[in-house]
């Protein structure tokens, strides 16, 4: 088993760039299957999410090369729309082969799909919207390869005709999906209370770049004017907001400084300004925020929310630094109902944390203890790594097989900016 050992004291002081974002790279690699060009995708992140998706595309037929840093997709030869089982049920990010393989085939069979076990994350929005389009679902039971039963969604279609869609919440998934769907089709689709996360943004201009025409991402209309065909392109994501927001947190927890590279602070608003009121202060320059914690820390409170409002996936970093700050606050959570799992960890270090529904309320100590912890999911384990940072006294992390699904050298960056963590098998 492998884990992350963490000598905590070491203040956090240097410069970073962000990997391109996670979330969105794994969007252009399964819109990699709408057209039978080839797709170049600019400095992907070496991170084990991107790694299942790249085998999600060569089980389906696309053939894909690592360059440089790049991955090179032809998808001449992709013929099959059933996404692997096994590959499926440790990705979330799966389910946009639905949109995907419809694009393409008009068929798709995809299982339920897996990823972090934060919430129920249901995909009732992406299928009824769907069917508003006139996609038309199946559902059922499976023996899989373990024995267990699995559930897929089998969906077909004779064409894909727009249409208008009014989402009863501005879900991400629901939205991007939607995008990829009717990205090819006749007809122009409007959807109307959409999410407005910068991913969504970039996987607009992606899909342009690819021949489509998309407007308004960003706000909460989006128009798709339906094209008969995509052709090939080479695009790079924009830089990942949460691995960038959790290396400011780093140096926030550890009083440290940090320049990060690659990050537009308009894609994390909130954020930055609780940040600010946390006595760090934070500047602008191009493409770079500077962080410099200042005094004393001081704990303040947030609720997570859709775009422009706090993420949630920074939502458990977040909490590790108001739980090493002066005062009291309260975390809320309104995304997911199962992202506390991290809490009962943290109290073993000496947090204290106490938790009622969606609300997790804090007092601030002025340092954490060296602790045994076990990573229930990605951000939960990375909120572990930085409150290894900052406690007293020698910290592991198991369960790092999560973090590694967000996070490319984790603690080979940490160990540039100061910090003392190594990888141990035991």
């Amino acid at each position: 088993m492998k884990k992350y050992i963490i000598t905590g004291g070491n203040v956090i002081d240097g410069k970073i760039e962000a990997e391109c974002a996670k979330n969105a790279v794994l969007l252009f690699l399964a819109a990699s299957v709408m057209t039978d060009e080839n797709i170049i995708i600019e400095k992907c992140p070496d991170i084990a999410d991107v790694n299942i998706m790249r085998k999600l595309l060569e089980n389906a037929g696309a053939q894909v090369e690592k360059e440089d840093g790049n991955l090179i997709i032809d998808p001449s030869s992709v013929g099959s729309y059933i996404a692997d089982e096994e590959l499926s049920e440790k990705l979330r990010a799966s389910v946009f082969l639905l949109g995907a393989f419809l694009s393409r085939l008009k068929k798709a069979v995809i299982p339920f799909p897996g990823g972090c076990k934060i919430g129920k994350r249901p995909v009732d929005l992406h299928i009824s919207a769907f069917e508003k389009l006139g996609i038309k679902f199946g559902f059922y039971k499976s023996v899989g390869k373990n024995g267990e039963y699995k559930e897929y969604m089998e969906a077909k279609a004779d064409k894909i005709t727009g249409g208008e869609i009014k989402l009863g919440f501005p879900s991400v998934g629901a939205t991007e999906n939607i995008m990829l769907l009717t990205a090819v089709s006749s007809g122009t689709t409007v959807i109307k209370n959409a999410a407005r996360e910068p991913e969504i943004v970039d996987l607009q201009n992606f899909l342009n770049v690819l021949g489509a025409k998309i407007s308004g991402a960003g706000s909460e209309e989006i128009v798709i004017e339906g094209v008969k065909k995509l052709h090939g392109g080479k695009y790079k994501a924009i830089g990942d907001r949460i691995e960038g927001g959790t290396f400011l947190l780093a140096a926030a927890i550890t009083g440290g400084k940090i320049e990060l590279k690659g990050v537009d602070p308009k894609n994390l608003p909130v954020f930055l300004n609780k940040l600010s009121s946390n006595t760090c202060k934070i500047t602008y320059g191009n493409d770079i925020i500077f962080l410099k914690s200042e005094g004393k820390r001081k704990a303040f409170s947030f609720t997570t929310g859709p775009f422009p409002e706090f993420p949630t996936d920074l939502q458990a970093q977040t909490a590790v630094l108001d739980s090493v700050s002066e005062g009291e606050s309260f975390v809320k959570e309104t995304v997911f109902e199962s992202r506390f799992s991290y809490i009962n960890e943290l109290k073993k270090a000496g947090a204290r944390i106490e938790v009622s529904d969606n609300v997790a309320f804090i007092k601030g100590v002025k340092r954490l203890h060296a602790a045994e912890f076990t990573a229930p999911d990605l951000r939960s384990g990375a909120a572990l790594v930085l409150a290894g940072l900052n406690a007293e006294g020698e910290t592991a992390v198991s369960g790092i097989e999560y973090i590694k699904r967000g996070y490319s050298r984790f603690d080979e960056k940490l160990r540039s900016l100061g910090a003392d963590i190594t990888e141990n098998e035991t």
